[in-house]
């Protein structure tokens, strides 16, 4: 029989909590940085520039038809070759940014031409300037539409991390494998990760729809 033993996971408990605020701090970082990415994807993919809009399509299926382990490697192993070194966090931040925002611009994209034209052609005729329309009539609106999954999208990039300790990032799983590797008591270890996990993913869906309420919850008319 199995003898359950937690003592070595509450005695390192801190680590592991440490860890969860790394992966934490890294998920937002990320998060803010490929929302950036993802506006850009967007409005270059919307744009009627060719060129820009063919370097965003090749950008979008690149980063969505290839794994992200091995897009981790590239960034880590192979840029080196080509003289661009990172340090694992600097790394595992640039391969989630590059991650979310090909995810992220296609949904934005979606979301900006959900906008119907005669809404565009009001914002006109009412004397909007270009930036104003793309800020009050175009995003706004899109933003609106498209949140549960562009927040969906943010909490499974909080999930995803957990790969970037492949490269020995710091983050929640490489704390666990740190720990696991000291005390082997690999079941509490990996069930204590999973709880956390499930409890970061819960309080970033609560905050997520704290944010729907507070600023997405006006009338469609409004």
């Amino acid at each position: 029989m199995y003898q359950f033993n937690f003592q070595p996971v509450f005695g390192n408990l801190d680590l592991l909590l440490y860890g969860a605020w790394l992966t934490v701090r890294l998920s937002l970082m990320a998060m803010v940085l490929g929302l950036v990415v993802s506006v850009l994807g967007a409005v270059a993919k919307t744009s009627g520039i060719r060129p820009l809009r063919w370097l965003t399509d090749v950008y979008v299926e690149v980063i969505r038809n290839t794994p992200f382990l091995v897009q981790i490697f590239f960034i880590f192993f192979g840029l080196p070759a080509a003289g661009i070194s990172l340090s694992p966090n600097t790394a595992a931040l640039v391969a989630l940014v590059v991650n979310v925002g090909a995810y992220g611009t296609e949904i934005i994209r979606a979301g900006i031409e959900s906008i119907p034209r005669g809404q565009i052609e009001a914002g006109r005729a009412l004397g909007l300037g270009p930036a104003q329309i793309f800020h009050y009539v175009v995003m706004i609106p899109a933003l609106r539409n498209i949140y549960p999954s562009l927040t969906s999208q943010f909490i499974y990039l909080m999930l995803t991390s957990s790969v970037v300790s492949v490269i020995s990032a710091n983050d929640l799983a490489s704390a666990g494998a740190d720990l696991n590797a000291r005390t082997f008591a690999s079941f509490e270890i990996y069930l204590v990760l999973t709880i956390l996990y499930f409890l970061l993913a819960l309080g970033f869906s609560t905050l997520f729809a704290a944010i729907r309420r507070a600023f997405f919850t006006y009338p469609a008319s409004r």
